[in-house]
């Protein structure tokens, strides 16, 4: 693709897919930015609403929405957007994508915001997008983040990862999203990003689990560290880059949602370490907490590329109700020795 047919430096129309928190919070970042921001949802009356009231009342009801961004589920104006950020859950991207990609401008750049792993295929989620959307440049935009500090305007720093082919693309878009409270860096491991976002969310339920059954601080600290070792060995499996994993994508990532109850996950985790039925805190959540289902996805995949994942899979076990937490403990606590680079 020829770079100068999608450089976007003095446009300044951001459209927002998915008006959950996360959708929200960088509708809210945007517009700071001084950009003009569609936010779409598919619920008519809730686009009504929102614009209306200007406050997201399911998911950000302390913070106003700035005059500069329109709620709405009309598709069609999305075609004026210069850059889309994709805020759908990872589970939904792919049919959301088939409902609306009749609406996006030629080579306009998609932006992946949600963290996660399909479940019925193994895909990454810019799999997803370059299949659904491959003449679009395709880039993803995570890092250590809640929705609600973000909305607050608290420093917070995030990684935007595309091909080498769109570098200048790359930068194009982070001076675009980057506000004094924002700041946004640039890697080219895509894979690799996408891997640390999603897999932190499973290591967390673990680090909850843990927190919820009183196993103390020693225990957290070993499960994010190991927990990190699986994500990058996992992540080289699939071709990224070990570097990506000590950087905002991966272990910062990682720290912040094993350590706040902010954290959908880790909150999840502690439910269920308490002894509640996963299935009940899920049903309910208005939220979606996407560990639940990248653990499938992660045991699935990492069979099949025959990569060790104890944690991931403890998880995913205990998850689904084939083993007691107490059992899931009990193994990984009695695996045998081996070298920490193991």
């Amino acid at each position: 693709m020829n770079e100068q047919n999608v450089k976007i430096s003095d446009k300044k129309t951001i459209g927002v897919i998915g008006a959950g928190a996360w959708g929200t919070a960088l509708a809210i970042a945007a517009a700071r930015a001084g950009h003009s921001v569609t936010l779409w949802m598919r619920d008519e009356a809730v686009a009504a609403e929102i614009q209306s009231s200007r406050i997201n009342q399911s998911y950000l009801p302390d913070h106003t929405l700035p005059l500069t961004i329109t709620a709405t589920a009309d598709p069609h104006r999305l075609t004026s957007c210069d850059a889309l950020l994709l805020c759908a859950p990872a589970q939904h991207l792919d049919h959301m994508l088939g409902v609306l990609k009749g609406a996006f401008a030629p080579n306009v750049p998609l932006l992946i915001c949600a963290k996660g792993i399909v479940i019925k295929t193994g895909h990454l989620l810019s799999q997803i997008v370059q299949m659904q959307c491959p003449h679009h440049p395709v880039g993803v935009l995570t890092g250590p983040s809640f929705a609600h500090e973000v909305a607050q305007n608290l420093p917070t720093a995030l990684t935007l990862a595309m091909d080498e082919p769109h570098a200048a693309l790359a930068y194009d878009l982070c001076g675009l999203l980057s506000t004094t409270h924002l700041r946004v860096y640039v890697t080219h491991d895509v894979v690799g990003a996408q891997i640390g976002g999603a897999l932190k969310n499973v290591i967390a339920i673990a680090c909850g689990i843990a927190a919820g059954k009183k196993l103390g601080d020693n225990a957290r600290a070993a499960l994010i560290t190991r927990g990190l070792a699986e994500i990058v060995r996992f992540g080289r499996a699939l071709g990224a880059d070990s570097e990506t994993f000590l950087g905002l994508s991966g272990l910062g990532d990682l720290t912040l949602t094993c350590n706040a109850m902010q954290s959908r996950n880790f909150s999840l985790g502690v439910l269920v370490g308490r002894g509640e039925d996963p299935q009940k805190i899920l049903s309910d959540r208005h939220s979606v907490s996407e560990g639940v289902y990248t653990a499938e996805a992660v045991v699935n995949l990492a069979q099949r590329l025959g990569v060790e994942m104890p944690i991931c899979e403890a998880v995913y076990e205990t998850l689904s109700g084939a083993k007691s937490i107490d059992y899931v403990i009990k193994g990984l606590l009695e695996r045998p020795a081996k070298t920490e680079a193991a």
